[in-house]
């Protein structure tokens, strides 16, 4: 079912760092936002620079006692703008529960309007950058 008076993002070819910044700073606002295709964000930077991190971030800590870090595209989405937020005050609190992300985009959102982060799209480069599948696919996440 819809989020009634939410915002759509599309996240394809958006940078996932600066998305997440611009994105928390709208919730913190009071504005719900819905995130659509979190698997087609992009991470730029070099390949083993990005996969050290996220390897790295995966394996710290314990099973038990966390920190747990997500290997899904929908919940590093997430994760990245709960870093941008401060998710331990009630305000933080309660913008995180303003935001979803999904994968793919579900039906009820096919012809809603899209919001248009123009700051965050990925510029060209000679490199590709490494999208949040490919990523969650390397960390073992069956996408």
């Amino acid at each position: 079912m819809a989020i009634p008076g939410a915002k759509v993002v599309d996240a394809n070819g958006l940078v996932l760092g600066r998305a997440a910044s611009l994105i928390a700073k709208k919730l913190l606002q009071g504005d719900t936002i819905v995130v659509l295709n979190a698997e087609k964000s992009v991470v730029t930077g070099s390949r083993e620079n990005i996969l050290s991190f996220y390897v790295a971030n995966r394996a710290r800590g314990s099973k038990r006692t966390g920190p747990h870090y997500p290997r899904y595209p929908d919940r590093i989405f997430r994760r990245t703008v709960r870093g941008m937020l401060p998710h331990l005050k009630t305000r933080g609190k309660e913008a995180l529960d303003r935001l979803t992300v999904y994968i793919g985009a579900p039906g009820e959102y096919s012809g809603s309007p899209r919001l248009i982060i123009e700051q965050a799209k990925a510029r060209p480069a000679l490199r590709a950058p490494m999208t949040l599948e490919e990523i969650s696919r390397l960390l073992g996440a069956r996408v």
